[in-house]
C-alpha cells in the first residue's frame, strides 16, 4: 500500500475491504488518493482525516468551503454507495438520518452531513427500548412511493446474505468447533420463513445495530449505514433485544417494550431474535468470548448447549 493510500486506509481496513471484495481491491486502493483529490477539488472539500470505516467503504471527515462539517464515503462498489445515498434521502423526512449533500456514481462516492456524537456501541450504554423503538418506528413511518418500494430488495435476500456471511465466518474461525452447523442451518431456515411473511411489511434499515446509531444529543438518535430492504418491521429490532443483555428474561422484557413502541407482534419479534442468535454466537466465539454471559445467552436463545 503506497504512502498516499496509507493516509486514508490502515492495514486493518485494507484487510476488511479485501475480505469483502477480494484481492482486486488492491488496484482500487492504489487509485484512491487520485479519487479523493478529484472529489475534494470538485466539491470544494478539505480532508480532515479518516473516520471509522466499515466493511464496504473508506470514510473520511471533510469540511466544505462554507465551513460545513461532512463525511465523504467512497466504495469500490459504486452501486453500494449510490444505493446508500438513495436510502438516506428516502428517510430524510424523518430527520433520523444524515442529510446527503452530493453523489458521484462514477467514483462510488457520496458526501453527507457529519452528525456530532458517539455511536451507541462506543458508549456501552443500553438506551431505553422505548427510545430505540421510537427511532425504528419513525424510520418505518416515512411514506415511500410505489416506485421506491419496487427498488428495494426483499428481506429474504438480506437474510440470505447475512447467513451466508456468518456461515463463512463460522467455517473459517474458532466458532467452527463451538457453534454446531445444524444450529446455523436451523436459524437460517427460520429466518427465511419469517422473511417471507406478509405482515407489517415496511422499508427496513436492514443493519440497525448499536454501531450504526449515533446519539446526536439534541438531534436525538441518528441511523447510519442502511442496507435497506422491504419486509417485516420487527426484523430491524433484533440487535437491540440482545445487545449487552444478561439472560433470556431480560431479552423478553426488551422484546415486549420494543414491540409496543413499534406496534409489532412481540412473539414474532422473539422468533426473529431466536433465528439470528446463531450469528451472534459465531461473532462471540470468533472473538474469543465463549466464557461470556452474552455468549451463553446466544446459545440459549438458539437452543444449543454451550460448550
Amino acid at each position: 500500500m503506497n504512502d498516499g493510500t496509507a493516509q486514508f486506509v490502515d492495514d486493518r481496513q485494507r484487510r476488511r475491504l479485501e475480505r469483502r471484495f477480494g484481492g482486486h481491491v488492491t488496484e482500487w486502493l492504489a487509485e484512491l488518493p487520485a479519487i479523493v483529490e478529484k472529489l475534494t477539488s470538485e466539491w470544494g472539500l478539505t480532508v480532515e482525516g479518516p473516520a471509522p470505516h466499515g466493511r464496504t467503504s473508506v470514510v473520511l471527515y471533510v469540511r466544505r468551503s462554507d465551513g460545513g462539517e461532512g463525511v465523504l464515503k467512497i466504495s469500490p462498489d459504486s452501486g453500494l454507495s449510490v444505493s446508500e445515498a438513495d436510502l438516506l434521502r428516502m428517510w430524510a423526512p424523518s430527520r433520523r438520518v444524515p442529510d446527503v449533500w452530493g453523489v458521484d456514481a462514477d467514483r462510488g462516492a457520496f458526501l453527507m452531513e457529519r452528525v456530532e456524537g458517539h455511536t451507541v456501541a462506543s458508549t456501552g450504554v443500553v438506551p431505553s427500548m422505548e427510545t430505540i423503538g421510537g427511532l425504528i418506528a419513525e424510520l418505518h413511518a416515512v411514506e415511500v412511493g410505489p416506485a421506491e418500494r419496487r427498488e428495494l430488495r426483499p428481506l429474504s435476500a438480506r437474510v440470505q446474505f447475512v447467513f451466508e456471511m456468518w456461515g463463512r465466518e463460522r467455517e473459517e474461525g474458532a466458532a467452527a468447533d463451538i457453534v454446531p452447523a445444524p444450529v446455523m442451518h436451523r436459524g437460517a431456515a427460520n429466518a427465511r420463513d419469517l422473511a417471507h411473511g406478509e405482515v407489517d411489511v415496511v422499508p427496513l434499515h436492514g443493519d440497525l445495530h448499536p454501531g450504526n446509531v449515533i446519539d446526536g444529543g439534541e438531534r436525538g438518535l441518528v441511523a447510519l449505514d442502511p442496507r435497506a430492504c422491504l419486509g417485516d418491521g420487527a426484523a430491524d429490532a433484533v440487535d437491540w433485544a440482545v445487545w449487552r443483555a444478561a439472560d433470556v428474561a431480560e431479552v423478553e422484557r426488551r422484546v415486549d417494550a420494543l414491540a409496543r413502541a413499534m406496534s409489532v407482534d412481540a412473539n414474532r419479534l422473539m422468533e426473529w431474535v431466536r433465528a439470528f442468535a446463531p450469528c451472534f454466537a459465531v461473532a462471540k466465539a470468533n472473538r474469543g468470548q465463549t466464557d461470556s454471559v452474552e455468549f451463553d445467552l446466544m446459545m440459549d436463545l438458539c437452543g444449543a448447549a454451550a460448550p
